[in-house]
């Protein structure tokens, strides 16, 4: 496979990873948004949260630049049980308490008022931001006389769920599947180009896979791990997700049995997904040829991701230049008397 190893991780470094004054201006936006609702929540008599917790891609660390900066930041909020109690000593329903939520959150200065959505509140900012949050409620059991603590999101209704155990599952799997330590780690970087990739187009977003299940996917099972070639890692793991949806578009949660990230054996966020690897896979077939120039293979990752970041790394044609002067080398080791015709190509005239 032609190397271009450091270009892809360049354009991971420079295109697609967030910088960090973007990553501040995010924090600051959750925690400022904490600070609103547990205000409002006082305003309003209303229980306070015990606690707050990032979750998603925020705390995965798999946030991807974008250009109009729709951002989705996962700030889970967590009440007991025991506090969610409504006028007559019940609890309340999951559509109240994320009501008493999206009341406390909302300011007269939002241009657009947050929402209730089917699993959180939704908090919309000018710069393109939302926030998205969660509601849990924290609820205690004894069991032969131990206790237990476990959480319920706000959905249609209370549901069983545990997002701090997803970003453990994700941060074990970068950590025990990478060949390395920095940057990230090498899956985390696969999974931020993969969404990347996604996310290029503004026609495909409606309808490809969520970043959840494109990390599921990854971590998962389809990662491939190439210690000292980014673009080899990040072609094979694309062909076995091309490969594992191929056999199945279904997607399992990964850390909540018997529950799926996909609707029924059809899905078609995972079939458009499937059909945009086949696509992208057959796109970058040239770097394969024992021909292919640099330019070409620059080009390749350039339509793969639809951007002109990696022609634009080309050299005033010098890489045109040393590509055909490789090709001659090998031509004259090849018709030199005497010499050996069987070459490996891949390695610009080496002897097989």
């Amino acid at each position: 496979m032609h190397n271009c190893h450091e270009d892809v991780l360049a354009f991971h470094n420079q295109a697609v990873t967030l910088p960090q004054a973007e990553r501040d201006e995010m924090r600051q936006r959750r925690d400022a948004n904490r600070r609103r609702l547990r205000d409002g929540l006082a305003r309003d008599k209303e229980p306070s949260p015990s606690e707050s917790q990032t979750q998603g891609s925020y705390a995965h660390r798999t946030m991807v630049q974008d250009k109009s900066k729709d951002y989705d930041i996962d700030d889970g909020a967590y009440f007991w049980r025991n506090a969610l109690v409504g006028p007559k000593g019940g609890d309340k329903t999951a559509r109240d308490v994320k009501e008493m939520v999206r009341k406390a959150i909302h300011d007269d200065r939002f241009r657009t008022p947050p929402e209730v959505r089917t699993n959180c509140v939704r908090v919309f900012y000018d710069a393109g931001y939302h926030v998205d949050v969660p509601v849990y409620r924290k609820v205690k059991t004894i069991i032969a006389g131990e206790e237990y603590v476990h959480s319920e999101i706000a959905s249609s209704d209370w549901k069983a769920t545990d997002p701090v155990a997803v970003t453990r599952w994700f941060n074990d799997q970068n950590q025990s599947k990478s060949p390395d330590e920095m940057n990230g780690r090498q899956l985390r970087r696969q999974t931020r180009l993969t969404k990347a990739f996604a996310r290029s187009r503004e026609s495909w977003r409606p309808r490809i896979a969520t970043g959840f299940m494109i990390t599921t996917l990854i971590a998962d099972n389809c990662y491939r791990s190439r210690a000292d070639r980014e673009d080899e890692s990040l072609h094979y793991t694309m062909v076995a997700m091309r490969d594992r949806l191929h056999r199945s578009l279904e997607i399992k949660h990964p850390t909540v049995a018997g529950e799926m990230l996909t609707s029924g054996p059809d899905d078609a966020r995972s079939r458009f997904l499937r059909d945009k690897l086949d696509w992208a896979t057959g796109e970058l077939r040239v770097l394969f040829d024992a021909h292919c120039t640099r330019r070409e293979a620059l080009k390749a990752w350039d339509k793969v991701f639809d951007t002109t970041f990696f022609s634009d790394r080309l050299d005033d044609g010098s890489a045109d230049r040393n590509d055909k002067a490789a090709r001659t080398a090998a031509a004259v080791l090849v018709s030199s008397p005497g010499r050996s015709s069987a070459v490996d190509r891949r390695g610009g005239g080496r002897y097989a």
